[in-house]
């Protein structure tokens, strides 16, 4: 009579063990608003390479997150990540209609004059007037050497009256004598807007007196 073999029960495969980043991921969608802000605050000390795996995620819980030490957490994350994905997530902030979500977005883009460069001339031809002033905000304490230029290609493309008195009221305390044809040109265009007279004149007086 032949041998049968007994064959032992084979052992359900168990799913694989999350690894570290997958777990603090998971984290950011916590209940708990301390564990939420501890997981972002982990994401900044992690690895580079797990930081840009990371991004996609931060942004995700950015768009959800109300609790503003929370929010303060994930964008001094993506502030630290410093990568055109995490500088992108900041600048796209701009846009939100929660104020303070804006408003620490923008103290976060101007700490990165390096970072920010690139997505600048983005922001600077927006198509809502409202990002272009923003954006004129940044510069306003941006400390890159292109923010004059910026500025003055600004004023003398931009046909909002709104975004050329943001921009001449940041000229006004560091233009050179590259401003002063842009600015005449700029008065030549609103020939009739107070403020812009008032801005523009102050401010080439000012390189006269230089």
């Amino acid at each position: 009579m032949p041998l049968m073999k007994t064959l032992a029960p084979q052992a359900a495969a168990l799913p694989p063990a999350p690894n570290a980043l997958d777990a603090t991921l998971a984290q950011l969608a916590a209940g708990d608003a301390a564990v939420r802000r501890a997981a972002a605050h982990a994401l900044a000390a992690d690895a580079p390479a797990n930081q840009a795996q990371a991004v996609p995620a931060l942004a995700e819980a950015l768009d959800t997150e109300r609790d503003h030490a929370v929010s303060s957490a994930i964008l001094g994350t993506l502030a630290a990540i410093a990568t055109e994905e995490s500088v992108s997530v900041l600048a796209r902030c701009l846009r939100s209609e929660d104020a303070w979500l804006r408003n620490a977005a923008i103290e976060a883009l101007r700490a990165l004059p390096a970072q920010v460069a690139p997505v600048m001339a983005h922001l600077l031809v927006d198509w809502d007037r409202d990002v272009r002033i923003l954006a004129v905000g940044i510069l306003d304490t941006l400390r890159h050497e292109r923010v004059e230029e910026w500025l003055l290609q600004l004023i003398d493309a931009d046909g909002d009256v709104n975004v050329c008195g943001a921009a001449l009221d940041v000229l006004a305390d560091i233009a050179t004598g590259a401003a002063h044809g842009p600015v005449e040109r700029l008065l030549a265009r609103f020939p009739d807007e107070p403020y812009l007279r008032f801005a523009g004149d102050l401010l080439l007086g000012r390189l006269e007196q230089a």
